[in-house]
């Protein structure tokens, strides 16, 4: 099985962000788009990048804190991120999505690991500190309580209802996006923290959750 340091190697090599500088050869230049044409009479133009936020935003989420342990005497990498899902059972597999441009990316990449802190309805300030865009050398964690994940030794967020301890399995293009698939090493909750329910995300605020009634599988 590939180690670490190997899958980190790959990501990093084949899929670091457009003008990030890659740890062993320069980065690949942006993605091409299709063909460009002009929009027939008989044809609805493409969706706006604000129709598609606009629309997608009333697609309610959870809210994530994707962490990964500092590397190279940098300080530990950490964003935060709507796009996270569970994709399989066995083997149990994660799945978040981040940008191209992202500079918490490639020091995530390196580490080749990562850990998911799942957000309570408490930490909306703690998700705009993670979700601010930053430097590769500022340190997001500053006053932020973490202690290191069992298996990867990720920062795992003190007081978050629930997290996932994971290894990088695999990363794959997606438009503007990296899809990066995460293999589950350990993962846990914390009944006390998730009390309050999750933190969720709807058309631009934060909101909570108000349990209405059970649903049958």
């Amino acid at each position: 099985m590939m180690g670490h340091a190997g899958m980190a190697a790959i990501a990093v090599r084949c899929l670091c962000p457009t003008g990030s500088p890659a740890a062993d050869s320069p980065p690949r230049g942006p993605l091409h788009g299709p063909p460009l044409r002009a929009v027939q009479e008989d044809e609805r133009p493409p969706p706006t990048p604000e129709e598609f936020r606009s629309v997608l935003g009333h697609f309610a989420s959870g809210v994530t804190v994707i962490t990964a342990p500092g590397m190279d005497g940098k300080p530990p990498a950490g964003f935060a991120c709507q796009s996270f899902s569970s994709l399989s059972l066995e083997p149990p597999l994660v799945v978040f999505m981040v940008g191209r441009s992202s500079t918490s990316w490639p020091r995530i990449a390196r580490a080749g690991v990562f850990c998911v802190n799942i957000l309570g309805s408490g930490q909306k300030d703690l998700c705009r500190g993670f979700g601010a865009r930053s430097s590769q050398t500022a340190d997001k964690f500053a006053g932020v309580s973490c202690k290191p994940s069992p298996v990867t030794g990720s920062p795992l967020i003190a007081g978050v209802p629930a997290w996932v301890d994971c290894t990088i399995h695999a990363v794959h293009t997606g438009g503007d996006h990296l899809i990066v698939i995460g293999r589950v090493e350990a993962l846990g909750t914390d009944e006390g923290a998730a009390g309050d329910g999750p933190l969720l995300f709807h058309r631009g605020a934060f909101g909570t959750f108000d349990a209405f009634g059970t649903y049958d599988t």
